[in-house]
């Protein structure tokens, strides 16, 4: 079947269908409805198969998104699914979660509505799965050389999967009971069910990776006992330290860093019982979101599902505009406003908000002191002076207060400061262009090498840091270079 040419003049973008939010908000299943198969080949069709195709540009994978809506659209779904997973491990969680900066990059959107892009590379991976296209395929012969990935988030379990094709043993090591890292943890099922997880890992499994939970490499396994058992390490461990705010008031009961909300709402959804004297419940309270991320937008729809009387979600930044400017052409990825479902389900948004001091009664937290800011002036550099507006002070009521102000580097306390690796001015581990350490034969990859990024990054660094190691094991490698 021949793909319309012109197939981008005839058809529209179809915008994503969300389920009613009075009907999401009484669950944790995901907030949207998977599209058809024949809505996903509509869509298809739109790709103009660019001669230049910036979307590839766009993607930190280098997905062949020309390539496989192509295949899909003439109804070649085993094409297009291999063709996927050529590029991405993980295609049924970047279809789900990921920002879609390729769709920023699309030719099309420079006078129109860009391809659905991460909708089209989920309706191929869903659609493989549902037809039994997707099937452990363990290598053939196996290189004798044994593999240590440690943390098993996007970065780790990427990198797992090359080397383990590439014919290494490999053990992938998880501090939690369960693998997935963030994706199992911090991340709510109504934007990543954990049976998309088990699903891929159950595959890997077949393939022949080694997962072991419990184990806190560093700790309950010696650096030592590692370096010596294995002919390669990977520290894929993420950078978990989160971001503080030390103001007045701190210490008071009631808050919490964002993770620590998000992690035990996850494992009370996976039907785990938490003692009530650990228990964070929004039921019927004030809650305000300190950080204007992702991942407060995430504690915002966890929040509302748990029935909190109100949700505040305040930003020191600016407001972002809702429309590309001059400062930001295409190609690149914009800073918009973004408002995701977890807005729409009910919070009030304020910006260039500076939290002052938290205010108390008997130790626990009952309001905010906040003050605006402004960022009107500008140094010598012509960067933005942050200032705050005299006479701007007010309080907002607060019961639960959550810290989202991102990430500043890895843990060090444990495997980092046994193996005394390297750290970069950001406190990263540093490592040199093959994603080796200063320790010889121990590797790095994912948030822990860059910081805090995207999954679509980590899974790109999981990959890369699979060839730098095979090559390291062998001298040369058949791994891709993307």
């Amino acid at each position: 079947m021949a793909k319309d040419p012109r197939g981008f003049l005839k058809v529209k973008r179809d915008k994503t269908e969300y389920r009613p939010v009075c009907q999401r908000v009484k669950d944790y299943d995901l907030v949207f409805d998977l599209r058809s198969d024949e809505k996903t080949i509509d869509q298809a069709v739109r790709c103009m198969d660019c001669g230049t195709p910036f979307c590839h540009w766009g993607c930190p994978l280098g997905n062949l998104i020309p390539e496989w809506n192509e295949l899909m659209a003439r109804g070649l779904w085993a094409k297009a699914a291999t063709m996927l997973n050529a590029t991405n491990n993980l295609p049924e969680v970047t279809g789900r979660i990921c920002p879609a900066l390729c769709e920023y990059s699309c030719v099309l959107g420079i006078n129109d509505d860009p391809i659905t892009i991460r909708e089209n590379e989920l309706g191929i991976i869903e659609h493989a799965f549902r037809e039994g296209m997707i099937a452990a395929n363990p290598p053939c012969e196996r290189t004798g050389k044994k593999v240590a990935v440690v943390g098993s988030g996007p970065a780790g379990l990427s990198c797992a999967a090359q080397l383990n094709q590439a014919g290494h043993i490999v053990t992938v090591f998880e501090k939690d009971e369960r693998i997935g890292g963030i994706m199992r943890f911090g991340i709510p099922d109504f934007k990543l069910e954990k049976k998309v997880l088990d699903r891929r890992l159950a595959i890997w499994e077949r393939e022949g990776i080694n997962f072991k939970t419990g184990v806190n490499v560093g700790v309950d396994l010696p650096a030592e006992k590692l370096l010596k058992e294995f002919d390669a390490v990977v520290l894929c461990g993420g950078s978990r330290q989160p971001r503080d705010l030390k103001v007045e008031g701190r210490e008071l009961k009631g808050i919490y860093f964002a993770m620590e909300y998000l992690t035990q709402s996850n494992r009370r959804v996976a039907g785990e019982m938490i003692p009530a004297d650990r228990l964070i419940d929004a039921k019927g309270k004030k809650v305000v979101v300190i950080g204007g991320g992702d991942t407060g937008s995430d504690c915002v729809g966890t929040a509302n599902r748990q029935g909190a009387a109100c949700v505040v979600q305040i930003e020191l930044m600016s407001k972002q505009p809702e429309c590309r400017t001059g400062f930001q052409p295409w190609p690149k990825f914009p800073l918009l406003l973004k408002t995701t479902t977890s807005h729409e389900e009910g919070a009030q948004r304020q910006w260039q908000i500076a939290t002052k001091k938290f205010g108390g009664e008997e130790g626990r937290v009952k309001k905010l002191i906040c003050a605006r800011v402004d960022f009107s002036k500008k140094d010598k550099n012509n960067c933005a002076i942050m200032q705050e507006v005299s006479g701007s002070d007010f309080e907002i009521e607060a019961d639960l207060v959550f810290l989202a102000l991102g990430f500043v580097q890895p843990e060090r306390i444990g495997l980092l400061e046994s193996l005394k690796v390297a750290f970069d001015q950001r406190g990263n581990v540093k490592t040199d262009d093959k994603y080796q350490t200063s320790v010889r034969g121990v590797f790095s990859a994912g948030d822990m090498r860059r910081g805090q990024s995207l999954i679509v990054w980590a899974i790109s660094e999981g990959r890369k840091a699979a060839r730098a190691v095979d090559e390291y094991l062998f001298g040369f490698s058949s791994l891709p270079v993307m």
